[in-house]
């Protein structure tokens, strides 16, 4: 009798949830919905955007512009002035600007080194920097740098979107390991109750003392204690989850019947992109984190020689030929010209001495955060290297342990059945079969968590 009643136990132990219709939420789907639709990626997405607009800001600064000044004066029956001054400007990379203008001024009262009687004055020209801003100036320095914050920003955009995805793969993992702990308190609770109801039909029959009721009921209790526990861990954990999942700018949140891939282990390097990762042929120099500082240090170097350039005196040379008919090319007469020097020095360069010395600050900073970033990375991917190793053991470990338990259990089973063990004995064995369930459990999350660690580190998409 004891013997039927503890093989009908042992069937419904197997799959408490056969019933129930599961459907799976693996965290390679999981991620393509946190990557396509969460809030945060596609706002990390918009920095490229943002650089983008800067780029085109800064090209703008060497678009052709046309200016056109008019002006006039009349009082009391008498044309004082009429002036008329329409000028089309190129800058170009260097420090040189063509220019091609129309001037057309008249009136009593006109300065007479604007007058142009009645005829139209045709100008073509350049105005030329010698000195400072021929190399370098402000919109050429400004381009540059909204170059390399182009390319910057997609480094930059790459380690956002990987933040976001370690936090949501961890969340995964926890979720996972909830869900696993629910599992077995759930499978551990029909067990319990089963052989409760199966003591209390045994001392019905005279073939087990009363007290072996308490006992049982005792075991179940705690059985069912830890399972409401399990089921408000996984609860919260699947709530949890449920952030990172949008469709639509909509949040969603997972019904019960979705639960996670209880093989995620096997496959979490796959997912993560770390199975053809070694720890000796990496390149740190290649990690995003220190692309960007290389990015950073180049537009610190712009800053610089702009800052250099300050240094140097104001020097623009301007020249224009002059004509009054339109065909100015093809009737270029030097002796028809209007040109200018313009020169100009501070005397203490105070202004330009204190911004040079704030770019190379900046400069020596950004030195310093890359060796302090490399190093830091070194020592991460070295740790994290040494608890993937260290948490593997201790997975294959625990797994042989659970197993040896398992055997045991079944061993102090078939000696009840012989009465020749107690119930306590079997409630001892299963204790400790799931302490060290629960220890197999954690040792997984652990190795988990060390490979989402290894793909935050490394920034991997």
């Amino acid at each position: 009798m004891i013997r039927y009643l503890w093989i009908l136990t042992l069937l419904l132990w197997q799959n408490p949830l056969q019933s129930q219709e599961m459907s799976t939420l693996s965290l390679e789907e999981y991620l393509a919905y946190v990557k396509k639709h969460h809030p945060i990626v596609k706002q990390a997405n918009l920095i490229i955007s943002e650089s983008q607009a800067k780029l085109l800001k800064a090209r703008g600064a060497f678009d052709p512009k046309i200016e056109v000044d008019y002006a006039s004066k009349e009082f009391k029956g008498t044309n004082y002035y009429n002036q008329l001054n329409s000028v089309f400007k190129i800058p170009t990379w260097y420090g040189v600007e063509l220019k091609a203008a129309i001037e057309e001024n008249s009136g009593d009262y006109l300065n007479p080194n604007m007058y142009t009687s009645d005829n139209t004055l045709y100008q073509i020209g350049a105005e030329l920097a010698l000195a400072k801003g021929l190399l370098i100036n402000e919109r050429m320095a400004t381009l540059k740098q909204a170059k390399l914050y182009r390319s910057q920003a997609v480094v930059d955009n790459q380690i956002a979107v990987n933040e976001i995805l370690s936090e949501a793969t961890l969340t995964y993992f926890n979720e996972l390991r909830a869900y696993k702990e629910q599992l077995i308190y759930q499978e551990f609770v029909v067990n319990a109750q089963n052989r409760l109801l199966s003591i209390e039909k045994n001392v019905e029959l005279g073939e087990n003392p009363a007290i072996d009721i308490t006992e049982a009921k005792i075991a179940y209790n705690n059985r069912n204690l830890s399972s409401e526990k399990a089921k408000l861990k996984y609860l919260k954990a699947s709530l949890m989850l449920s952030n990172f999942l949008w469709i639509d700018n909509i949040p969603l949140e997972l019904k019960g019947s979705t639960v996670p891939d209880l093989n995620t282990e096997k496959v979490a390097h796959s997912i993560l992109g770390i199975e053809e990762f070694s720890f000796d042929t990496f390149v740190i120099d290649q990690h995003p984190k220190l692309q960007s500082l290389d990015y950073k240090r180049a537009s610190l170097k712009v800053e610089k020689n702009l800052q250099l350039n300050n240094l140097l005196p104001t020097v623009n040379l301007k020249y224009n030929f002059l004509n009054q008919t339109t065909e100015i090319f093809n009737n270029l007469n030097p002796e028809n010209y209007k040109a200018g020097v313009q020169v100009q020095l501070p005397l203490f360069l105070r202004k330009e001495r204190a911004a040079l010395k704030l770019a190379n600050f900046k400069l020596k900073a950004n030195e310093y955060d890359q060796l302090q970033t490399q190093l830091s990375l070194k020592n991460k991917i070295t740790a994290i290297e040494k608890e993937i190793e260290s948490y593997s053991y201790q997975l294959i470990l625990s797994n042989e342990i659970v197993s040896d338990y398992q055997k045991l259990l079944q061993a102090e089973q078939r000696k009840f059945e012989l009465g020749e063990s107690a119930l306590f004995y079997i409630i001892t064995r299963e204790s400790k079969l799931i302490e060290n369930q629960l220890k197999a459990i954690d040792a997984e999350y652990n190795l988990l968590v060390s490979k989402g660690k290894l793909f935050n580190v490394l920034s991997l998409i």
